[in-house]
C-alpha cells in the first residue's frame, strides 16, 4: 500500500473504534448508525471534497482531513478550516458550518473545536465518539469560555504558594496554552493543590475526567487519600 492508503486504512479503523460507521459517498446512509463517517464527501462549488464527513444523528457535525503516513500536520488545520463554510444548503448540520475538524495521518490526529474562542488545533489520542461531539455542540458554554470566567478562588486554608500555583494554572489555561508546569518544594502541598485545581475544573469549567499520573504506588495511595 502507498503511505496514503495505509493512513486511510488506519483512520477507518480508528473511526470504527470510536463508534463511527465508515461509508463511501456513493452508498451513504446517514441514518444507518448514530455516527456515520462518509468518505470523499463533496462540498459546494469551489470548496472541494472532504476526506471524511462526520454525521451524528443524521446531521453533519465534523470533518476529517486525511494525510499520508509520516506527513506533518503543521499547517493542515488551515486547509481543513476552509471546509467549515462549504456545506451545501441542503445538508442538515448542527451549525451554520462544520463545528469540529480533525486532521489525521492515522498515527497522529489533531482536533479543533470551532465553537471555542481563539480556536486552535490540539493533538488527541483518538477521535471523539459521536455522542461526545453532540454534547460539545449542544453546550451553552465551551471549556475555554468557562476558564475565562472562573469564580474567585476560596483561599481559606491554602498557603500562598498553593494560591499562586492555582491562579497561575487557571490563567495559563484561559490563554489557551496546552501545557503548564508547577514547581513546588517537598511538603509544600502539591497534591492538595492538584485536588483543589481538579475540583474547580470539574465544578466550574465542565471537565468530565481528569487524569492524575504518579510513578510510584505509595504516591498513588497518598493521592487517593488526599482526594
Amino acid at each position: 500500500m502507498t503511505p496514503e492508503e495505509r493512513a486511510r486504512k488506519e483512520i477507518d479503523r480508528r473511526l470504527g473504534e470510536a463508534g463511527w460507521s465508515v461509508q463511501d459517498y456513493a452508498q451513504m446512509n446517514i441514518r444507518a448508525a448514530a455516527g456515520v463517517a462518509v468518505r470523499e464527501f463533496p462540498l459546494r462549488k469551489g470548496h472541494g471534497t472532504v476526506d471524511y464527513m462526520l454525521y451524528a444523528n443524521a446531521k453533519a457535525i465534523g470533518s476529517v482531513e486525511a494525510k499520508p503516513e509520516g506527513h506533518t500536520l503543521r499547517g493542515v488545520e488551515a486547509q481543513s478550516g476552509k471546509y467549515a463554510t462549504g456545506l451545501k444548503d441542503s445538508t442538515a448540520a448542527y451549525g451554520p458550518g462544520i463545528l469540529f475538524g480533525y486532521e489525521s495521518t492515522g498515527a497522529v490526529t489533531q482536533f479543533t473545536n470551532k465553537l471555542e474562542p481563539d480556536a486552535r488545533s490540539r493533538e488527541v489520542f483518538q477521535f471523539h465518539r459521536p455522542e461526545e461531539l453532540v454534547r460539545l455542540a449542544r453546550r451553552g458554554e465551551q471549556t475555554l469560555d468557562a476558564l475565562r470566567g472562573m469564580p474567585p478562588l476560596a483561599e481559606d486554608g491554602l498557603w500562598p504558594a498553593q494560591i499562586r500555583a492555582i491562579a497561575g494554572l487557571e490563567h495559563s489555561l484561559a490563554e489557551n496554552r496546552p501545557r503548564s508546569l508547577v514547581q513546588m518544594a517537598t511538603g509544600s502541598g502539591k497534591t492538595f493543590t492538584a485536588v483543589v485545581f481538579a475540583y474547580r475544573l470539574i465544578k466550574f469549567a465542565g471537565a468530565k475526567r481528569i487524569l492524575f499520573l504518579v510513578d510510584r504506588k505509595n504516591l498513588g495511595n497518598q493521592t487517593l487519600r488526599e482526594f
